[in-house]
């Protein structure tokens, strides 16, 4: 753990800064979207995780099902 990191007892840690943090707070300042796009986005983010549990779930139970084990056969 970075100890410059830890805040001294009764004072507050130094506030730091992300650049990620940073780009998407200024990129939301500059594209204020309307709350109605802001709301199909977000369904449109839910529909896409759905799509992917979907796609796990067919996959675990493809490798869950048990395999056909083969005929036994007589042989003379």
């Amino acid at each position: 753990m970075n100890q410059g990191t830890v805040a001294e007892p009764g004072r507050p840690a130094a506030a730091e800064t992300c650049l990620c943090r940073e780009a998407q707070r200024f990129l939301a300042q500059m594209f204020r979207l309307p709350e109605p796009t802001r709301q199909h986005l977000r369904n449109s983010r839910i529909e896409f995780l759905k799509a992917l549990r979907s796609l796990l779930d067919e996959r675990i139970a493809q490798l869950s099902r048990a395999e056909a084990k083969g005929a036994k056969v007589i042989v003379e």
